[in-house]
């Protein structure tokens, strides 16, 4: 369960963990609200079922529960892993009695505003609770969540070669082969802090480009940002896409200046496809850059992230240390078998606690 399957890290992790299910022994089927993710994963032969998503109204609940309750009747599950809180709502209302198979959440984090109210909500709806990052796992305790106790499973990028070298992708933007790139995949919403990226990209000298691949609902609102910071050709929105891996090969290192993560799947991916990258200093986000790999700024300071875009993208050597320390980073903590290991155990487990 998952309230979209378009290009968010969580809908990457879930494609991931459904794809590679088999070499486990799981059958999967994906109920969420649709995306280009979902329909490669039915064009490959995976179940998947509509789910509207219920964008916290009463009568979006309603609905999002009767097609989650035809989603339980037409698969018949023997377990349950819903993404995020309100896919936890919204499978527990649709729970059917006598007949309700372990509900499992994974936390991929909120504002820091809303753990007290996500403490209250998982305290009941769920049996187990995976938090993607300690720092998060430590948020929900401090909140008041005892039980279930959050299990920490690190988020882990499967890999997805690309189809495009970084020169045809180049090619394809009109970026010349040695104009330093940047490259920030993330939403354009409030959360992701865009703003605060623009105003440390006007304060760079010398010749760059900014790729945000992404959209949402502060598209406008951004792109006026950028004209009036003078940024021009600058800065290029891409809108959402599905072709990362391609834009990966075409940038030099990638930035993410949130407000807050959880474990940000798009850093993990910079990591293994070996870029370096500037980062906002925020719960997983510093446990994935701290064995190296990039630079961590605080969050919503342009200067801070200014110093550190200079400090990488105009100087080669270095950016490719860090991207080498990054790449074996990424390797070793998080493996996406070592994953898939961990909540194999978990959702045994729970499939064992009610047969017991």
């Amino acid at each position: 369960m998952i309230s979209e399957m378009g290009s968010g890290g969580a809908e990457a992790l879930v494609a991931g963990m459904v794809t590679a299910g088999g070499e486990f022994g799981w059958e999967s089927a994906v109920a969420s609200g649709g995306g280009y993710r979902a329909e490669a994963l039915r064009g490959r032969g995976v179940s998947t079922f509509p789910v509207p998503v219920p964008r916290r109204r009463a009568g979006g609940l309603l609905r999002a529960a009767t097609a989650t309750k035809a989603a339980l009747r037409g698969f018949a599950p023997d377990v349950v892993l819903a993404h995020n809180v309100s896919a936890s709502v919204v499978t527990r209302l649709a729970m059917l009695p006598g007949r309700t198979p372990p509900l499992l959440t994974v936390f991929h984090g909120v504002a820091d505003a809303d753990y007290g109210a996500t403490t209250r909500i998982l305290r009941h709806t769920s049996a187990a609770v995976v938090t993607v990052a300690t720092a998060t796992a430590d948020r929900l305790r401090v909140a008041g969540l005892r039980s279930p106790d959050p299990v920490v499973i690190p988020n882990a990028v499967f890999p997805q070669a690309p189809t495009r070298n970084g020169a045809a992708v180049r090619a394809c933007l009109g970026i010349a082969p040695r104009i330093p790139v940047a490259l920030c995949v993330a939403r354009l919403e409030p959360q992701k802090r865009h703003d605060v990226l623009l105003r440390a990209w006007a304060a760079l000298d010398g010749d760059a480009v900014l790729l945000l691949a992404g959209d949402g609902s502060l598209r406008g609102e951004l792109e006026r940002l950028r004209d009036e910071l003078g940024l021009g050709g600058g800065v290029r929105f891409l809108g959402d896409r599905d072709d990362v891996p391609d834009l990966l090969t075409a940038a030099d290192l990638t930035v993410l200046t949130s407000d807050w993560e959880g474990m940000p799947i798009a850093v993990l991916e910079s990591l293994a496809a070996g870029r370096a990258v500037v980062a906002t200093d925020v719960d997983g986000v510093r446990e994935v850059l701290e064995p190296g790999g990039g630079l961590l700024v605080p969050r919503r300071d342009p200067a801070a992230t200014a110093d550190a875009l200079r400090a990488l993208l105009f100087d080669a050597d270095e950016r490719a240390a860090v991207a080498a320390a990054g790449r074996e980073a990424a390797h070793r903590g998080h493996d996406p078998r070592a994953l898939m290991a961990s909540y194999d155990r978990l959702l045994r487990g729970a499939l064992a606690g009610v047969r017991r």
